[in-house]
Order: structure tokens, then sequence, then C-alpha cells
């Protein structure tokens, strides 16, 4: 609804239009890594059909909003992005890492594993959705980093840029979790001239900064609070 609401503020002001989709809408994919004409392979009626369909709806409503009313529109499928000022326990799997390992706590993961995620710094995002913006393709692109770590080789970069002694903690997968998720960004090179130049090994670490400044400043007030 709120896509849908904002197409028609573009349609009546002549604005053009960007929309920040997922590479969920791949679903759990049969094809890697993944291309932009790859359709996908999505649970309609399971626990994260939600986001993914809706992510989905979302392109379609814009696509036809492009055919049928001429509305200038541009479509990004972001893929796991992570940085600085990210909510600390919103639940994403580096949030989580770099959170628990602080705090002290185990590092969760689920299933065995070795299920793969591609993780781009927020630079490189924003750089290539200027591009998208201010190009005249309309894609989809996939935006993402193609270097592709399983959760078991993210939580190992976590310890070495945190705390070895960080411990690992198993539990249950959640239902429909993909298994591989990588982009193929061969699009966005060739016609926005764009691709991530930040590693994970080279970003984590200010986000990590960032993260220990707000949690231990956060308990630092508290503490300061209840002693006055």
């Amino acid at each position: 609804m709120g896509t849908l609401n904002m197409l028609g503020l573009a349609k009546r002001i002549g604005a053009r239009f960007l929309l920040t989709s997922t590479s969920e809408v791949y679903g759990d994919p049969l094809q890697h890594p993944q291309v932009e004409t790859y359709w996908g392979n999505v649970n309609p009626i399971g626990v994260r059909s939600c986001y993914d369909e809706g992510k989905r709806t979302a392109e379609t409503l814009t696509m036809d909003y492009h055919r049928g009313l001429n509305l200038e529109v541009r479509i990004a499928r972001i893929f796991n992005t992570y940085g600085p000022r990210m909510c600390i326990d919103d639940g994403r799997v580096v949030s989580n890492f770099v959170a628990q390992a602080l705090r002290k706590k185990p590092l969760t993961v689920y299933g065995d594993g070795k299920q793969t995620r591609s993780f781009q710094y927020v630079s490189d995002l924003v750089e290539g959705l200027m591009r998208l913006m201010e190009g005249d393709h309309i894609g989809p692109f996939n935006l993402g980093n193609p270097g592709e770590f399983t959760m078991l080789e993210l939580a190992k970069v976590v310890q070495d840029t945190i705390d070895p002694n960080a411990q690992i903690e198993f539990r249950p997968n959640t239902e429909d979790d993909p298994h591989k998720r990588k982009p193929d960004i061969s699009k966005a090179k060739r016609l926005l001239g764009w691709q991530p130049n930040v590693s994970l090994k080279e970003g984590l670490p200010l986000m990590v900064n960032d993260f220990r400044q707000r949690i231990f400043g956060d308990e630092n007030d508290h503490t300061n609070a209840s002693s006055e």
C-alpha cells in the first residue's frame, strides 16, 4: 500500500520514482548467482512470503505505473547491507553478531551455518542508488557485493574483529531460509558503471566502532543516571 500511495504521488507531481526492492524476490534460488532475469523460487504461503511477495508485488505495481501511465521509475534489488547507525537489535545477522560479540554473548547461528549471504557496505549501496536515479535505465538492478560468506565465515570475521573468544550457539533454522544468496552485478557494472569497493573486512570495523559507542555509551548514561 505504501508503494501504491507513493506511485500515485509521483504521478501527480511528475517525479521519478525509486523502488528499493530486495534480493528476497528471488526466494530460495535455484540459480546461483542470481541475475535480474531470474524469476525466483518463492513459497507464496510461507512464513517469509509476506515480505517476499510484498516486494514482488511492489515491483509489479511500479512497472504497471511505468507502462500504463508513463511514470519514470527505477528499481533496485538490494542485497544484505550493513554499516553504522543500523538499529542495534533489528534482528539482521550482521547487527546480531556484532551486538552479541560486544555484549560478550554467544553468536547465534541458525541451522548448520553453511547458508550463504553477500554483504555490502552502506556507502557502496548509496553510490549505486544515486547512479541508478541519475541514469537512464529502469532496472531492475542487483545492488550487492558479490563476496559470498557462510554464516560461520561471517561469525569468524566478527570474532576476529571484536573478540576471538566469542562463542557460537547453534539454533534450529527458520522456515524457508534461503540456502544461497549472491548477486550477479554484471548489469550494474555495464549500465551504471557501478561496483562495490568496500570489503567486509574493511567495512565491519567501521560498524563495530559505531555499535560499541552506542551500546556502551547508553550503558554509561544509565549508570551515571542511576548514581545521581
